[in-house]
């Protein structure tokens, strides 16, 4: 069976959405499969949600930056086995998502937008076999120090690690797009050309400003990063 799993910890998202993804992923899937949650607060999430404890992660400090997603690479992760898709919860998903589980790779990861000539990818969509690469933590708890001082953020480590041992693969770049990128139009364009959804896509990501809630609502930033309101986002993030 496959397995579709997310982290929430802290207090920048609500369990709303945790829902909204599992609901999102139940109305676009076909496959058997299972939603696990793991977390330090289940309050609020519904029912049918799998709610399980953060996995442990000595963390030695310095700044946040996702570092904890890899604890997902612990070898076991809880009882799952097999294809394992991990999702941010601040994603939006558009289309059917079941040929994430069929495209081949050993690791796949979004393809990084901004950076394309580098080896780093996004980790808002990831998939592994779980208990597959345990060597990412491992390394991590390790080698602590040096890592953040060689790389940013967790998705840099992740991506060279899996990169230097010839696993690492990446989406087909029409399924997994940028709301800033590839569906917003450029500056100064965005000012006239609402947001749309590119041919093909299967999840629009949320990275740094806008969130999704200020893509519904047409919150703006930045002048080059204006905002219309986005009524297809509120029609599939629910």
């Amino acid at each position: 069976m496959a397995n579709v799993i997310c982290m929430k910890w802290g207090t920048k998202y609500g369990p709303e959405y945790v829902n909204r993804l599992a609901n999102m992923v139940k109305r676009n899937m076909t496959i058997p499969y299972r939603f696990v949650c793991m977390t330090d607060d289940a309050t609020g999430l519904d029912a049918g949600i799998d709610a399980r404890p953060l996995p442990d992660f000595d963390d030695p400090g310095g700044p946040e930056r996702g570092w904890r997603k890899i604890s997902t690479f612990r070898n076991p992760l809880f009882d799952l086995t097999g294809p394992t898709l991990f999702l941010d919860i601040d994603i939006v998903i558009v289309g059917n998502i079941d040929c994430l589980f069929s495209h081949p790779g050993e690791f796949l990861i979004i393809k990084d937008w901004a950076r394309p000539w580098r080896p780093t990818g996004n980790s808002s969509v990831y998939r592994f076999d779980a208990g597959s690469q345990p060597q990412i933590l491992d390394t991590f708890m390790r080698e602590h120090a040096a890592i953040r001082r060689e790389v940013r953020n967790e998705q840099e480590y992740i991506s060279r690690e899996l990169h230097n041992a010839g696993k690492l693969s990446y989406w087909p770049a029409e399924w997994c797009v940028s709301f800033k990128y590839g569906c917003m139009a450029k500056f100064p364009m965005n000012w006239w050309v609402p947001p749309r959804i590119p041919p093909n896509a299967r999840i629009v990501v949320f990275h740094g400003h806008p969130n999704p809630p200020d893509a519904v609502e047409g919150n703006t930033r930045k002048i080059t990063r204006h905002v219309h309101k986005t009524p297809w986002v509120a029609e599939h993030w629910h």
